[in-house]
């Protein structure tokens, strides 16, 4: 009698890099194949989505695929069993679903097809996920093509109005608009921003028996009741009535107080949360992040073990960790640090409901694994990055750090000798230290630095003799908020619940790519042209770019994974309103002047009126001749202002990233360059140059400070 047929399996991934690590983990009956990706999509010269028609999405075989699918189908005929292991997402989901479809699965009616996920790639994952095999979950592919859809068709409408009205070449997206109108807000706030001016009082004393001074911090006036209440310095009369009263009074020490407080340990890394973090750290940006942990989840070489997948899924907004990764945490907490380092009580992570828990946090597949074992087999990004997930990871399974407190409240009584009627109540002067009691998680990690605080001796109480060596009063002003760094960007986009971890690192990448923004100092600025097609977002698809809009359509994205909202109710309800906001943008939206303008300078090679073009650096001068005459010249915009420094013309200049600013026309030989728009008008105080920020003029002379109003005219 002939011996049975082994069955064959198939098991097709997205990624070549897992092809081998998988392999590893299965017997000999498994193939383990790849899509390369996504394998269908909507096509590019169309809109691809039949709006009379049902809204009907109209994919097709991307370009260049048709190859790689005649391969899988080959694989298919051979095997009695496909899974489909596409990553642990609503993308994977949907990239399993044009695989069915691709590769006509669903006609296969003698193959059995399933779909499984994992999320670590390790043999115990993966093995278990074949054990829990599924049906693909259609409420997941459709918020999916949902996504698609929805940016498609602002894409497609929205893009080529702005080819129209501004340049070719443009593009609007519906996450990215958003994202670019954010930066946009926050310029505008720092722009209008009115510094306030305050002050702050430091005493500083000497402590009987000591050498070292004791600087204590004003607090504020005490009452008739003995209680102090807080009191802020807002000009320098203010202060300096306060440093005049106490002038030869007397300090005591009215309290001594000690106590522990505790630092917990942080939870560990989301998307979001990696990206913030590699960005401060390592000053990665977010893409970087992104690709590197890729690698680091798909498998590395590592030496004497083969292709080793490192850390868990990427792409997660959980910090659930499992079970089985809590246990392994525990144990090599125990044995490598102590008892007493091992975290007693779980944390509660507060669960919002943009929260999706289908994955664990990001960690790494194997606790055991430090980086120090595997930094021969990594580059030097790979290791990293890898360190501080592996790090992160374990300080979220060890206690908190403990801290011993102190606080000092210092009475300053004034001369009692002095006049009664220009005497000032006492005052309350305050110390604070905190010294490290135990290290707890800050062993293996510490977030940022601990706030730097006075050192106070132990013996000090409320018999320790003070006496005032001197005052040190200071100015300050008011700051407005930071320009976004591509970190606190992320964050702000996931506070709002705006995109999803997915799509943090695509938006950001292509707003850059665009030039609509710039990255300088890991500050975010936006171009001229950022700004242009921002104001018309802004203007034509208000809703659009409203972050609210924007986040219930998200919300709406989880109902329809999670079955209790039809797509296509949605796209329904998205675009009519869309269409006929793009159709009155068309008849109302004028043409934007940046570029093709026609100026009196005159081609020297043909005679022709030469033309104002915008390039990836800003405006530049071209003979519209071209492609007969290619001559182009600087353009320099003029504002009316001479250089302080040689009394040449400032104008409108843009740096090598595309952010504009004002600088001499005699460049190199001058140096003279600002940010602000410079103004005619000379500071009435110190006599520098004005520069305008937003409705006001501010000296250029920061030690200066002088600030005025505009006129409404904005004449000077």
């Amino acid at each position: 009698m002939a011996a049975s047929r082994k069955k064959q399996n198939l098991v097709i991934v997205e990624s070549p890099a897992k092809v081998k690590t998988i392999k590893k983990f299965l017997g000999s009956s498994y193939e383990v194949a790849a899509s390369n990706g996504h394998v269908r999509d909507l096509p590019k010269s169309k809109l691809g989505i039949d709006i009379e028609n049902d809204y009907e999405p109209q994919y097709i075989t991307i370009r260049g695929k048709g190859e790689l699918l005649a391969g899988l189908r080959k694989q298919v005929k051979k095997a009695d069993r496909i899974y489909l292991a596409t990553d642990p997402d609503r993308e994977g989901e949907a990239i399993s679903w044009h695989l069915i479809a691709a590769l006509k699965l669903e006609d296969a009616k003698d193959k059995q097809v399933s779909r499984i996920t994992f999320n670590e790639i390790t043999k115990k994952a993966v093995t278990q996920s074949l054990k829990n095999a599924r049906e693909l979950d259609m409420n997941l592919v459709d918020a999916q093509q949902t996504r698609r859809i929805l940016d498609r068709m602002v894409g497609y409408q929205i893009s080529p109005l702005l080819w129209e009205k501004v340049k070719r070449g443009l593009s609007a997206g519906r996450v990215q608009s958003v994202a670019l109108r954010m930066i946009g807000d926050r310029e505008d706030e720092i722009n209008s921003f009115i510094p306030q001016e305050y002050w702050t009082l430091d005493a500083s004393l000497h402590v009987k028996g000591s050498t070292k001074p004791l600087v204590a911090h004003y607090y504020g006036s005490i009452g008739e009741d003995g209680r102090a209440v807080r009191t802020d310095l807002q000009t320098r009369e203010e202060t300096m009535r306060i440093v005049d009263g106490l002038e030869g009074g007397t300090f005591s020490i009215s309290e001594v107080r000690r106590s522990e407080r505790t630092r917990k340990s942080p939870l560990p890394f989301t998307t979001s949360t990696l990206q913030q973090e590699a960005s401060k750290v390592l000053n990665f940006s977010t893409q970087k992040t992104m690709r590197i942990a890729q690698q680091l989840y798909e498998g590395v070489e590592i030496k004497g073990q083969g292709t080793v997948a490192l850390i868990t899924y990427l792409r997660t907004d959980s910090t659930r960790i499992s079970d089985e990764a809590q246990a392994s945490a525990a144990s090599f907490i125990s044995e490598n640090y102590g008892g007493e380092y091992l975290l007693q009580k779980e944390k509660e992570e507060k669960k919002g409901s943009k929260i999706q828990d289908a994955h664990e946090a990001i960690r790494p597949t194997d606790v055991t694994r430090l980086p120090a074992s595997v930094r021969d087999s990594l580059s030097r990004e790979q290791y990293r990055l890898y360190q501080l997930i592996w790090k992160r990871f374990v300080a979220s399974r060890m206690s908190a750090a403990r801290y011993e407190t102190t606080q000092v409240r210092i009475t300053a009584s004034p001369d009692s000798k002095g006049d009664a009627s220009s005497r000032i109540p006492s005052q309350m002067f305050t110390v604070s230290s905190s010294r490290l009691i135990f290290e707890g998680f800050q062993k293996v990690y510490i977030e940022d630095e601990e706030e730097k605080t006075a050192s106070i001796g132990k013996g000090i109480d409320e018999d320790t003799e003070v006496s005032l060596e001197e005052f040190d009063p200071r100015q300050h002003y008011t700051q407005p908020l930071p320009h976004y760094t591509e970190a606190t960007l992320v964050r702000a986009l996931e506070e709002q619940g705006i995109g999803r971890p997915s799509t943090y690192a695509p938006t950001i990448t292509t707003i850059l790519a665009r030039r609509y923004i710039v990255k300088e100092d890991k500050n975010l600025y936006m171009t001229e042209l950022g700004d242009v097609v921002n104001n018309i977002m802004k203007t034509a698809f208000p809703t659009i770019v409203d972050p609210r809009f924007t986040a219930n359509m998200e919300a709406l994205l989880d109902g329809i994974a999670e079955g209790k909202v039809r797509w296509k109710t949605v796209i329904e309800n998205f675009y009519p309103d869309l269409h006929e906001a793009v159709l009155e943008a068309e008849k109302t939206l004028e043409k934007v002047k940046i570029a093709d303008e026609e100026t009196e300078k005159i081609c020297e090679n043909c005679g022709r009126h030469m033309v104002i073009k915008y390039g990836p650096h800003g405006k530049f001068l071209a003979c519209p001749g071209f492609p007969e005459c290619h001559n182009t010249k600087p353009y320099y915009e003029k504002i009316g202002v001479a250089c302080p420094n040689c009394g040449k013309d400032i104008v409108v200049r843009m740096s090598k990233k595309g952010r504009r600013y004002y600088g001499c026309m005699g460049n190199p030989e001058c140096d003279f360059m600002v940010w602000q728009k410079p103004s005619k008008k000379k500071c009435p105080r110190c006599g520098s140059m004005m520069l305008e920020k937003g409705s006001r003029l501010v000296c250029s002379d920061k030690e200066c400070g002088y600030i005025e109003q505009r006129s409404e005219t904005g004449e000077e």
